[in-house]
């Protein structure tokens, strides 16, 4: 049993092997919903072979609207030690994909690590995350992580309660965003344009909050690292009858465009993602045949 302080909710809760009873519910051991291969990441982490992405349950920052919801919200998937998170990682690299993508990985970051030390990957390891951490996980991440592929997701102490609890999310997340870029150093790309090594910062755009997302833009834009590239994304879609304004429609092309010309007059690069992406069709199916035959024998 552990007192678990890893995120920035410093819960100082109670984690066994297999339940927890912080924010994120879940215990020490790591609980695996998917393990594939993925087609709908940014061109730099997909490719044409795809991104090997592992899928954790469980969420230290839990939004009311994520699309993932059957996992960050619920504890689906099978339980793994640092030895057979080793031998997923061995079997998703195996697929031939360009990166090893470790999905909402924080609550579960010391086994992580140690399946990490057990094996050098020959592909990057990406950290696909809230941004919601604290500074010192990721500085145990360095030598261990090649691309922090962090959210910005809240402007406002305002929204931030509203939607995930978490007031300080704002400052927290900021600070968090400049250690990953000390980490990783400038974005590093190789000759067909994948990124090998860097920070790669996305932003949802919410309906009714075009002002935030400005606001988040202009601090990329002022407080990280020039050439920090950016992810817009416009894929917000009504889920889990979240009845709060703005959240119950889709992103208006107007709202998009507000947001999307203020990226271009701060002169951020980066990705714009397609109106075709907001579409439940695109929410990954959990523990189904394609995903769990790469899983190590219990």
């Amino acid at each position: 049993m552990v007192l678990c302080n890893l995120c920035p909710r410093r819960c100082n809760a109670e984690r066994t092997e297999t339940e927890g009873k912080g924010f994120c519910r879940m215990g020490t051991r790591a609980v695996v919903a998917r393990a594939a291969r993925h087609m709908w990441e940014e061109p730099c982490l997909s490719g044409t072979r795809g991104s090997g992405t592992v899928f954790f349950s469980g969420c230290t920052l839990g939004c009311v609207f994520c699309q993932n919801e059957p996992i960050s919200h619920h504890e689906l998937g099978q339980g793994m030690d640092a030895k057979q998170l080793c031998q997923l990682f061995e079997r998703v690299e195996a697929l031939g994909v360009h990166n090893l993508n470790l999905v909402t990985p924080t609550h579960f970051a010391p086994v992580i690590f140690d399946a990490l030390r057990m094996r050098k990957m020959g592909i990057p390891v990406v950290w696909n995350s809230s941004g919601y951490e604290s500074v010192e996980m990721i500085e145990q991440a360095r030598g261990l992580v090649d691309i922090f592929l962090p959210d910005f997701k809240y402007a406002t102490e305002k929204t931030a309660v509203q939607l995930a609890k978490a007031p300080d999310y704002f400052d927290v997340t900021l600070r968090a965003i400049r250690a990953m870029c000390d980490v990783t150093g400038a974005p590093v790309y190789d000759e067909d344009g994948m990124m090998q090594k860097g920070t790669l910062v996305r932003h949802l755009i919410l309906p009714l909050r075009t002002a935030e997302s400005m606001r988040i833009l202009d601090a990329i834009a002022n407080e990280l690292p020039a050439g920090t590239p950016v992810s817009l994304m416009r894929q917000y879609t009504p889920m889990n009858g979240v009845d709060i304004p703005g959240l119950d429609r889709r992103l208006t092309s107007r709202e998009y465009i507000r947001v999307r010309d203020h990226m271009f007059d701060l002169g951020l690069d980066g990705f714009l993602q397609q109106k075709e992406s907001a579409d439940s069709a695109y929410t990954p199916a959990f523990m189904d045949e394609e995903s769990t035959r790469l899983f190590p024998s219990k």
